[in-house]
């Protein structure tokens, strides 16, 4: 999907369920992991997560710019547009936005390169970066820790 048809399909959205016409910009953004959108209070434009833009997560992408536009209508109306607020709750019910992202296997965990073990109590970490075995200790007994295994190639 490109900008061009993004920007017509918020324009519609707000015009089909809020009744609104969206009068800002929208923006890509490539490096989103967590979140589906975000408004921006300062100059009103929104910006929708790049990896939602496939075909396959239409229906995804149709509800985060349905909860993005409420916070947009509730924020120029001078209403409740945060999460907490009772009118964006019942404004996002009525549209049929999304509350959450949905996962798409984009905020997963960083792969673990060292592997420690305690000497005392067995306790096993895994860690992304190396620990100075001399300055750490185990947390559950304070025991000195070993590093058993390194997936890390010099």
């Amino acid at each position: 999907m490109t900008q061009a048809e993004l920007e017509y399909l918020v324009q519609q959205d707000s015009l089909d369920f809020f009744g609104l016409p969206f009068t800002h910009q929208v923006k890509i953004n490539t490096r989103m992991t967590t979140t589906g959108g975000r408004y921006h209070l300062s100059d009103h434009h929104l910006e929708i997560n790049a990896h939602f833009l496939a075909k396959k997560y239409r229906t995804d992408l149709i509800g985060i710019i349905k909860h993005e536009l409420t916070h947009y209508h509730l924020h120029l109306s001078g209403q409740g547009y945060r999460h907490c607020d009772r009118d964006f709750q019942v404004l996002l019910k009525q549209v049929g936005g999304l509350r959450y992202t949905p996962d798409i296997g984009l905020r997963r965990c960083k792969k673990t390169n060292y592997h420690y073990i305690c000497q005392s109590c067995g306790q096993k970490y895994a860690r992304v970066r190396r620990v100075n075995l001399y300055r750490y200790r185990c947390g559950r007994c304070g025991g000195q820790l070993k590093l058993i295994n390194s997936n890390v190639t010099k």
